[in-house]
C-alpha cells in the first residue's frame, strides 16, 4: 500500500466529518485537467510516506477525528487497499473513498465488506466524450457503467461529481450525464480550478453563468444538484 501524501485535517472533503486525507500515487487516467498531476505523471518515490506512520497518527487522533478520506491518483490501483482501509475501520473511523470508477470489482468488494461509508465517484463526461476527457483514445467505458449501476443500488452513501472545464463540457453533455446517472440522490458540478499542477496547462473554467445553466439543466432530471467551487 503506497501513500504519497497526507493532510492531517480537513472539514471540507468529507461531508459532515472532521477528517484527514490520505493521497495514493498513480492513476490509470490522464485527464488533461487533473489537479494532482504530481500524483499521476511524475511520481517521486522519494516522497512516499510510511503507511504505518499514517496509522500511528490515526491511533493518536482517535476520538478527535471522525473520518478518513482516501483519494489519489486512483486509490483502487493500490495493492493492499482493502487491508489498509480495514485497519482504519478497526480504529473506529468512517472512511470516504474517492474513485474514478474504473475498478468496479474492487469497488463492489470494498462496499459489500462494509469497509467504506461514503463513495465519491467522478463522472468525467458524457459517455461519448469519455475517452477524450480521460486522455485515453478508444477508452472502454464498460467498467465505468458497471460502477455507476452498482452505486445506484444505494448499498452505500455516495455522490457523483463532474469537474467542468471550458472546451470539454457543454449543456448537452450535462444533459447526457444526468440521463445516465438518473436515480442518484447527490450530483455535484465542480468548476475547474487551475492548481498549477496540471497534466495540460492553459485550461480554463467555464463562466459562472454557464455553470448555473448546467445546474438548471441537470435539475430537470436530478432534483439534488449542487455547485462546488464558486
Amino acid at each position: 500500500m503506497l501513500v504519497n501524501g497526507f493532510q492531517k485535517l480537513t472539514i471540507l472533503d468529507y461531508p459532515g466529518k472532521v477528517a484527514c486525507i490520505v493521497f495514493t500515487p498513480g492513476c490509470n487516467f490522464r485527464c488533461p485537467f487533473c489537479h494532482n498531476a504530481s500524483l499521476v505523471t511524475h511520481i517521486d518515490k522519494d516522497t512516499y510516506l510510511d503507511a504505518d506512520e499514517v496509522m500511528d497518527y490515526l491511533k493518536k487522533r482517535q476520538g478527535l477525528l471522525d473520518g478518513v478520506v482516501i483519494t489519489g491518483g486512483e486509490p483502487l490501483l493500490q495493492n493492499g487497499i482493502e487491508e489498509f482501509i480495514g485497519e482504519i475501520k478497526a480504529l473506529g473511523y468512517s472512511v470516504k473513498l474517492d474513485t474514478n470508477g474504473s475498478f468496479p470489482e474492487k469497488l463492489i468488494s470494498i462496499v459489500e465488506k462494509g469497509l467504506v461509508d461514503y463513495v465519491a465517484m467522478d463522472i468525467k463526461n458524457s459517455k461519448e466524450k469519455y475517452g477524450e476527457t480521460v486522455g485515453i483514445e478508444d477508452f472502454d467505458i464498460t467498467p465505468i457503467e458497471k460502477s455507476v449501476d452498482f452505486l445506484l443500488q444505494n448499498k452505500v452513501d455516495f455522490e457523483f461529481r463532474t469537474t467542468i472545464v471550458d472546451g470539454f463540457h457543454t449543456l448537452d453533455d450535462i444533459q447526457d450525464i444526468v440521463v445516465w446517472i438518473k436515480g442518484t440522490h447527490k450530483y455535484f458540478l465542480q468548476n475547474f480550478v487551475d492548481s498549477g499542477d496540471l497534466i495540460k496547462p492553459d485550461l480554463q473554467p467555464v463562466s459562472v453563468d454557464l455553470l448555473k445553466e448546467m445546474k438548471k439543466k441537470a435539475q430537470e432530471i436530478i432534483s439534488s444538484v449542487e455547485i462546488r467551487g464558486i
